[in-house]
């Protein structure tokens, strides 16, 4: 799921523009291969933030909000958002002269590309701590051409090797939009090794094995090395430790359930598979301070 990462952070596109009167705006581009979406209405953009999918949003002009893993983001122009997963966005709103390019990439075709870079994991975590790149005019032009280049290369239906012709266009934008994170924050260098470590250990997560296991030992062992190394590497590439990324996965699964005023906070406990409520209780005002009551109540 996290091949790429960086590319499936820098994967799924769906490209959007959106203009002043967003009911006018006509779907385009929509063909039987599904790698790379356009979109562009509001409504489908809104129908292709599906699981599993990756999106990318370049802010032209005018500005747009949104909420990624409980928090809230406003972009303006010269911004470029990226979502590692449909599904951890939410609350979309846009100015009434917001103007963008928007793309949705499918993970099978992202990893199909197989882009020869370690980059890719250190940019996927960065980005689930905060999905919006600021870009330099510069930056913003190269962003622009070559999501613009690629949707037009993307009408040409009858080429006959059109998915490899989109695969290395895709490539190019991903390696430029590494090279943009990269300038933008020390350049850490990451062996192979610690590449696939956390690669696997991010795709456990995802996979929802937190539910299950929220020790570091039991990640440390399932990689085959130390909890303190696990640790170690998950600084050096993220600036946090293991346990940050078990406990943010979690949380962010309780959040959800607690919005769910169906269920009560023994039956959330529950699925968490928290030994009792009082220990449920105590995990989640240790994590964000407050208990999931008073948490229930802010989300309402």
């Amino acid at each position: 799921m996290i091949v790429a990462l960086f590319g499936a952070i820098f994967s799924l596109f769906v490209v959007f523009d959106y203009f002043r009167n967003p009911n006018r705006w006509q779907i385009m581009g929509q063909t039987d291969f599904d790698g790379i979406i356009f979109a562009d209405t509001w409504q489908k953009f809104n129908t292709l933030r599906y699981a599993g999918r990756i999106i990318h949003i370049l802010c032209c002009k005018g500005s747009m909000g949104f909420t990624f893993q409980e928090t809230h983001y406003n972009v303006t122009a010269g911004d470029y958002v990226i979502l590692p997963n449909a599904e951890l966005g939410s609350d979309f709103s846009v100015s009434g002269d917001f103007r963008g390019i928007l793309m949705n990439l499918s993970d099978a075709f992202v990893t199909s590309i197989a882009i020869r870079s370690n980059y890719g994991i250190i940019g996927h975590l960065s980005l689930l701590q905060n999905p919006v790149m600021k870009l330099s005019a510069c930056d913003f032009r190269t962003c622009e051409a070559a999501m613009q280049y690629l949707r037009m290369r993307m009408e040409e239906k009858e080429h006959l090797f059109r998915e490899e012709l989109l695969g290395s266009l895709l490539t190019a934008h991903i390696l430029d939009l590494y090279d943009i994170h990269a300038r933008s924050r020390n350049n850490v260098q990451v062996s192979e090794r610690i590449t696939v470590l956390l690669r696997k250990f991010i795709e456990l997560l995802y996979n929802g094995e937190y539910i299950r296991n929220r020790d570091l030992d039991f990640y440390a062992s399932r990689l085959c090395i130390t909890p303190h190394y696990l640790s170690e590497i998950c600084k050096k590439v993220s600036g946090k430790p293991a346990t940050y990324w078990i406990d943010r996965f979690t949380i962010q699964e309780i959040t959800r359930l607690l919005r769910l005023k169906e269920l009560s906070l023994t039956e959330i406990a529950e699925r968490m598979n928290f030994s009792s409520v009082s220990y449920f209780s105590r995990y989640v005002q240790n994590r964000i301070g407050v208990t999931p009551s008073e948490c229930r109540n802010n989300l309402a």
